[in-house]
């Protein structure tokens, strides 16, 4: 009997190990949130937007010259949609991709909700209502068990609205009172720093970004930096 509690355990953790999970967030020069990409089986990737809407899908094809960069090559696999049968909310939108299930929100859901990924495989998705502060409202409060959180209307006005934390991960933005040229972009991601050329440094450098890793891997996660 104990072996077969331990089959079943080690069964559980093998199949949560390859579940659907966030690879990448995209972050523009800006600091305003870009896409986030999350893996699928079969090596696919699904691209998103901060409030929940799917971008695209396909398979991720990595650039030879700049390892940095990559693009979604077409998926050969299994791709199938809802029907106009379905609810009104997600009618049309794709449903699998290979293997994987996807849902959304109904149409008598939370207002903030409908219309936006519910699940994608074994990753649940939950977003802040309309009701929460209004800087995120509606935007992606949590993926599987990893939580979003956002700064918000009462926060520095460069900061309003920008993502603040992936799990454990921190991400800090230049405030209002910094340089013209650098207010509210991309500070600091955990502990890695971004520093830029000011209104100060010579005119073909200024607002340009100093220092600071373009792609990297925090916590599992690669975070990609749109200078």
């Amino acid at each position: 009997m104990k072996k077969i509690f331990l089959a079943i355990a080690v069964t559980v953790l093998f199949v949560s190990a390859f579940g659907q999970k966030i690879s990448k967030i995209d972050i523009n020069k800006d600091g305003s949130f870009d896409m986030m990409s999350v893996l699928l089986d079969e090596n696919a990737t699904l691209t998103m937007k901060n409030d929940g809407s799917i971008i695209a899908w396909g398979i991720e094809v990595f650039s030879e010259r700049i390892p940095s960069m990559s693009k979604l090559d077409v998926y050969p696999g299994r791709v199938e949609y809802y029907s106009a049968n379905d609810n009104e909310a997600f009618s049309g939108k794709v449903k699998y991709i290979g293997k994987t299930l996807i849902t959304y929100y109904a149409s008598f859901d939370n207002e903030a909700f409908r219309g936006k990924v519910k699940s994608i495989g074994t990753a649940n998705f939950q977003y802040y209502t309309l009701l929460e502060n209004e800087a995120y409202s509606g935007k992606i409060k949590q993926v599987g068990s990893v939580p979003f959180s956002w700064f918000s209307t009462y926060d520095n006005e460069a900061m309003r609205g920008k993502l603040k934390s992936v799990g454990s991960t921190n991400l800090n933005y230049y405030t209002s009172f910094e340089d013209k040229l650098i207010r509210g972009k991309l500070k600091n991601i955990d502990r890695s720093m971004f520093t830029y050329y000011t209104s100060t440094d010579r005119k073909e450098f200024q607002g340009a970004v100093k220092s600071g890793s373009q792609l990297q891997t925090i916590n599992g996660i690669k975070y990609f930096v749109r200078f």
